[in-house]
């Protein structure tokens, strides 16, 4: 009786192996059909808009009557 016991537990374990290697994950590594665009259109309209604010606060300060300012 324990002889057919151990020679189930090894044949099932034998299956479950069986089993378990034909479950292979396959992966697959491929260059994409169309190029990869990273958007920075974000990054270059801060830098501008900086520059602009930067140089119409210098514009400002040379010339304050131009928007109704006082008059040194």
């Amino acid at each position: 009786m324990l002889k057919a016991r151990h020679n189930v537990i090894v044949a099932t374990a034998l299956t479950a192996l069986a089993v378990l290697a034909g479950c292979q994950h396959k992966v697959k590594v491929e260059a994409p059909d169309e190029p990869i665009v990273i958007n920075l259109n974000v990054k270059i309209e801060q830098e501008v808009r900086v520059k602009v604010e930067k140089d119409l606060e210098e514009l400002l300060a040379e010339n304050p009557e131009l928007f109704g300012g006082t008059q040194q």
